[in-house]
């Protein structure tokens, strides 16, 4: 197994179990899409979705990747230590019982024992075996939440779709003039989970029959949308509409060609994990 040569700083966390200063770490207060990675040995730990904003002075997470982090009675014999399941570095702390989260749980790690790779050097270091799919339901805040805890969802980026403006702001959208639709890019792996669950999972989190709005947001840039890449997307998003309209549901969900997407604002990406709310007019509701 190869390690990665240490710093005598993240010798002293990883390797000696210390511990760095409040607020000075690199991932305090950083909230980019991606993966969370040890630093001694690169086995992936954490993914951005589970980071929320706990202002402890440490990155925390109220979940790990499965099976990537190890659990011990901490040389106190009151704290429980994590561990990288796959090389023994010092994490952190993790506890339990703060209801910060729904998860109750917050993973308390050194940011100098990890590394963090981007979603788009992942989908790099994949081969390209990754595959994107855009859908637009209402707010984005609340779609981009509920997807991107899906198991085989890598990513979900918030953004713009449909629309006659290049790289259109914010405001021209909700000023209704530019055409757009608030849209979410998925980055997923279709090893894990195919485009059809994820496009079941969109008519689940969001009313498909609510036409010019969702919610109490009202609107023509929260109508309900599918942006598809093929015959074969269209063929699966449409079959699943006719599935709902034979329940008896009268879905406005449109199903269109793919267009540009346009990257919203900093501010609106992860906003849920960075703000610690809950989505307000979204919700899991079984149809299928």
């Amino acid at each position: 197994m190869s390690y990665k040569k240490l710093t005598p700083e993240e010798q002293y966390v990883i390797l000696q179990k210390g511990t760095e200063r409040p607020f000075t770490g690199q991932y305090d207060d950083f909230f980019e899409t991606g993966v969370y990675t040890c630093k001694q040995c690169g086995a992936p730990l954490y993914r951005s979705e589970d980071k929320f904003p706990s202002h402890c002075g440490w990155p925390s997470f109220d979940d790990e990747i499965e099976g990537a982090v190890r659990r011990e009675v901490d040389a106190d014999g009151r704290r429980t230590e994590i561990l990288c399941a796959n090389c023994d570095g010092h994490l952190g702390h993790v506890f339990e019982g703060e209801m910060l989260t729904r998860k109750n749980t917050r993973h308390c790690v050194n940011s100098i024992s990890m590394d963090f790779v981007s979603a788009e050097a992942l989908a790099q270091q994949q081969g390209g075996n990754l595959k994107t799919a855009y859908f637009a339901g209402g707010c984005f805040w609340g779609v981009e939440h509920l997807l991107q805890q899906q198991p085989g969802v890598v990513s979900v980026v918030s953004g713009y779709m449909g629309g006659h403006v290049d790289n259109p702001s914010y405001e021209q959208v909700c000023g209704k003039h530019t055409g757009h639709l608030e849209t979410v890019e998925v980055l997923y792996d279709p090893a894990i989970i195919s485009f059809e669950t994820l496009a079941k999972l969109f008519f689940e989190i969001h009313d498909p029959t609510q036409d010019n709005g969702q919610g109490p947001d009202i609107g023509p840039q929260y109508g309900s949308a599918i942006f598809v890449h093929d015959d074969t997307e269209r063929g699966i998003s449409e079959q699943l509409i006719a599935e709902l309209e034979n329940k008896g549901y009268d879905v406005v969900t449109q199903v269109l060609p793919m267009v540009p997407f346009w990257r919203a604002e900093e501010f609106h990406q992860d906003y849920y994990v960075r703000t610690g709310k809950t989505p307000y007019c979204h919700r899991y509701q079984k149809r299928f």
